[in-house]
């Protein structure tokens, strides 16, 4: 099996099998996001312990992130992804078996921390793409990640509604099991550019963390738009079953597929981010979050308003997370899996805590105070790209 060389070049069909596993390994993080009503009944919590699943999964999104990202320096992103995809099809099958709230948050513990071959592609793409290609072809691979997340929702939606709710985690299973057949098909073997050991490795992260302060910008700047867009899935499912929607989780699926534009904003941002610039087109995906709220907020009770909501915040999301991804990969190619491991654990803390702000405020104030806190998540990267760059 050929290896690839930095700067080299990536062949399409690999480029599109990347894309696609993308998508079907972070669709585990947003499945059970439409079901989170039908699983309070089934199991029989509260809904505040339902949103904790949600916020349970992105977190263990997280520590995979943190402990397991920078070993793509060390060890073949090959080999990782084999094990992610036997461990994150354990862990679906433990979640659709579940009868209690702990195995539950188990469960969904361990399929966020097994789900993050994304974050093993996307600076894959960065670091062997030609130098003119690298951020088009990262902006591919984070389209076919977002058309995951928008297919989990949308495909979640529909199995639970026709199926039941644990339908979804045992097709989730079955497809890791696809995807390591196609892992060991077709991802080729890549060198690997740290020798060491694995303490001796994290301790290096930390120093980039440290000696980087437009990595921590770049990031924190990026997990702002996440945190804007996370509220808005996390609790529509309670919002459309009252007044005046009394919609069910397949309704909940349907929007999601406004998101559509979101995800193929990815790509037109790739390849628009060395024209525009960074900081111009992260002013852009603030703005555009900030009208979404807006919209939420006043037009609450409308499918129409829900839907231009869901467009913005997901093309702002797009507009930010692209553009400083890429820039923060590009300034030590050297180390992009431990640059990523502190862009998208960064990126996925705040979205867990904007998650878990969003489940307390709608618990408190309902949809006006999910709507407060995805404005104030949005409005922080406008006020970051005025004041620093």
């Amino acid at each position: 099996m050929n290896k690839f060389q930095p700067n080299q070049g990536i062949p399409r069909h690999i480029l599109l099998i990347m894309a696609v596993l993308s998508g079907f390994t972070v669709a585990n993080l947003y499945y059970n996001q439409p079901l989170l009503e039908m699983i309070c009944g089934s199991v029989g919590i509260t809904q505040v312990q339902a949103n904790l699943i949600t916020v349970i999964t992105q977190m263990g999104y997280a520590l995979g992130l943190l402990f397991v990202i920078p070993l793509a320096d060390m060890i073949p992103v090959r080999r990782i992804t084999i094990c992610a995809m036997v461990l994150a099809s354990a862990s679906a099958f433990l979640i659709a078996v579940s009868n209690n709230v702990w195995l539950l948050w188990g469960g969904s513990l361990f399929l966020g921390l097994c789900s993050i071959m994304p974050q093993l592609f996307v600076p894959m793409a960065t670091l062997f793409s030609e130098p003119e290609n690298k951020s088009r072809n990262m902006g591919y691979v984070v389209t076919g990640l977002m058309m995951g997340i928008i297919s989990a929702r949308f495909i979640s939606g529909y199995i639970g509604s026709w199926f039941g709710w644990r339908a979804m985690f045992y097709i989730a299973g079955g497809l890791m099991l696809m995807g390591l057949v196609i892992t060991l098909i077709f991802i080729p073997q890549v060198s690997v550019s740290f020798k060491g050991s694995y303490r001796e490795l994290m301790k290096t992260v930390g120093r980039i963390f440290v000696s980087q302060p437009r990595i921590r910008f770049y990031s924190f700047r990026s997990a702002m738009g996440f945190g804007s867009l996370l509220p808005i899935w996390a609790c529509l499912a309670f919002h459309l079953a009252g007044e005046p929607f009394h919609a069910g989780s397949n309704m909940v699926g349907l929007l999601s597929l406004f998101g559509i534009v979101g995800a193929m904003a990815a790509s037109g941002v790739g390849k628009l981010v060395p024209t525009v610039g960074i900081r111009r087109m992260s002013v852009i995906g603030s703005c555009s979050q900030v009208m979404a709220w807006v919209v939420a907020f006043l037009f609450r009770d409308s499918y129409a308003g829900l839907v231009i909501a869901i467009i913005l915040v997901d093309v702002g999301s797009q507009c930010l997370q692209v553009s400083n991804q890429g820039g923060s990969l590009r300034l030590l190619p050297e180390a992009t899996n431990r640059v990523n491991t502190i862009f998208m654990t960064t990126f996925f803390v705040t979205g867990s805590i904007s998650t878990l702000f969003s489940g307390i405020s709608w618990s408190h104030f309902g949809w006006d105070g999910v709507c407060a806190v995805g404005f104030l998540f949005g409005l922080g990267p406008l006020i970051m790209s005025a004041f620093r760059e």
